[in-house]
């Protein structure tokens, strides 16, 4: 059996180096099923790696949730998937905190969500109590945490207001907590190649056909829109056009299968059978 301790470190240290590829995810999703007799302590890890880890970490970490959840889900260990659903706002919380810290995750949570509700992991009403608290931090304008820093350095601190002065002492705090929660250049370039990576591969997704017929169909139907109040028109339309054509075209078949079957009937290739009259006087 292995040591508990040393699970937990490799564990960490997976999710701490995650990245943008899916192997990446798909391995430490793996780890974590392996060792699944110990799921309350890798769940307790990756909760503490969402709240102590940097913007892109959480990000990576919030795709390999994902992961591990589909994975669980397929082999019917549904002990990570019932923690997770218990612990889902704590999740959220870290993601993108309230503070603004986390705008730029902002989408990142609003697509994993979408992917965990498809999957049947996470209930409609539940996505949608998320997604209202979701809207107020959303990325805005006024988002510090996602503008650059300048020529590569970090925004200068606030100089120091002497404690006693208690208007001033509010503004210092915020001025201070916005300098802390300012991403630097590595980090700032490090997303843009997380996320450059990602749309790369959900452009190759996009592309792909599956090779069952049944599960072409079911993907068409499922990236077919609704049917709106201009497709019902265009139907009609086409139906006035061409619903004659059709029927025309059907009426003539018939006559000629119907004048066909009648040219057949006055003989045939023996000829005419003779009534018994006929064969008695002969």
């Amino acid at each position: 059996m292995a040591d508990p301790f040393e699970v937990r470190m490799r564990f960490s240290s997976q999710l701490e180096h995650l990245n943008a590829s899916t192997a990446s995810a798909q391995k430490a999703a793996q780890y974590a099923l392996k060792f699944k007799d110990m799921d309350e302590d890798l769940h307790s890890c990756i909760l503490e790696q969402l709240e102590k880890t940097n913007m892109n970490t959480r990000a990576n970490i919030m795709y390999f949730i994902e992961h591990l959840l589909e994975m669980a889900s397929r082999e019917k260990h549904n002990d990570y998937v019932r923690m997770m659903q218990r612990d889902i706002i704590r999740v959220v919380d870290a993601v993108c905190p309230e503070n603004g810290s986390g705008a730029a995750n902002v989408k990142v949570v609003r697509k994993v969500l979408q992917g965990l509700q498809v999957k049947s992991v996470l209930l409609e009403q539940t996505v949608v109590e998320i997604e209202s608290c979701l809207k107020a931090r959303d990325t805005s304008a006024t988002d510090f945490s996602l503008s650059s820093p300048v020529d590569g350095n970090p925004i200068p601190a606030a100089p120091a207001v002497p404690a006693t002065d208690p208007d001033t002492q509010p503004a210092q705090q915020r001025s201070a907590s916005a300098n802390s929660m300012q991403p630097t250049k590595k980090q700032i370039e490090q997303r843009i190649e997380e996320d450059r990576e990602r749309h790369k591969r959900m452009r190759e997704r996009m592309w792909v056909v599956p090779s069952n017929p049944l599960d072409q169909a079911t993907k068409f139907f499922a990236e077919t829109s609704g049917l709106g109040v201009d497709d019902r028109i265009l139907g009609d339309e086409d139906i006035a056009e061409f619903g004659p054509r059709v029927k025309g075209i059907t009426c003539n078949r018939h006559r000629d299968a119907r004048g066909s079957r009648r040219e057949e009937r006055p003989g045939s290739k023996h000829g005419s059978r003779p009534t018994n009259g006929a064969a008695a006087r002969h």
